[in-house]
């Protein structure tokens, strides 16, 4: 049986969704995050030396990452469904949304997360304006400019066909669902409505709801 090891709030509910669209059995380890840090704990190690999640454990091969593991079980179970065929234009465009969900949407988020959280750290009074400065200079001179590039990028794309690859709903949507929705949940910009409409649409797809009632709470959807 496949085993996915589930963190809460986090990219693994990607992992869930894809199973359930491809309707593989798979069973489910939860793990939930220290409150005060929202980190993973410990015990993921023992999975992962890196101790994150998602990560799947299939008849004894352990996969990490949600890019990767998306592409095993596409190769695996998959038989043709959810991504173009190799070699075509639309394979092209498949690779890049799979590539670009991590490598260039989720960075700027991150740096927000990180600049909101250097904002509000306890320090000193006569530390806070300081901090409150590194802040407010890297939010507003490189992280909003960042953000606004990639989500109108996004928007602009979505807005063609309404999917990220050719004109059907394929495993790249689910690839770029997490930053979306983590973006969405932060600062949505009116403007986007392709995006919201992307993830309304997504939301409603049968396997993701089926998928939230095994992962249990998402702060996302």
């Amino acid at each position: 049986m496949l085993t996915v090891h589930h963190l809460n709030n986090s990219r693994s509910q990607r992992v869930l969704w894809l199973l359930e669209e491809l309707a593989v059995p798979y069973e489910i380890k939860r793990y939930e995050r220290n409150p005060e840090t929202m980190l993973a704990p410990p015990e993921l190690r023992a999975i992962h030396p890196l101790g994150k999640s998602p990560v799947i454990v299939d008849d004894g091969q352990t996969v990490a990452e949600s890019g990767a593991i998306i592409e095993y079980l596409l190769q695996k179970y998959g038989a043709g469904r959810l991504a173009p065929a190799p070699g075509s234009q639309e394979w092209l465009s498949f690779r890049y949304w799979m590539h670009y969900a991590e490598g260039s949407a989720m960075p700027p988020l991150l740096l927000n997360l990180v600049a909101l959280r250097i904002a509000s750290a306890p320090v000193p009074f006569f530390v806070k304006p300081v901090t409150r400065k590194i802040s407010q200079t890297l939010q507003t001179s490189f992280i909003d400019p960042q953000l606004k590039t990639h989500f109108d990028f996004i928007n602009n794309e979505l807005s063609k066909t309404g999917w990220f690859v050719g004109n059907a709903f394929s495993a790249a949507d689910i690839q770029m669902s997490f930053p979306l929705e983590a973006a969405n949940s932060r600062s949505a910009d009116p403007a986007h409505t392709a995006i919201r409409d992307f993830l309304e649409r997504i939301h409603a797809r049968p396997a993701y709801r089926r998928a939230l009632e095994r992962g249990g709470e998402y702060i996302y959807a």
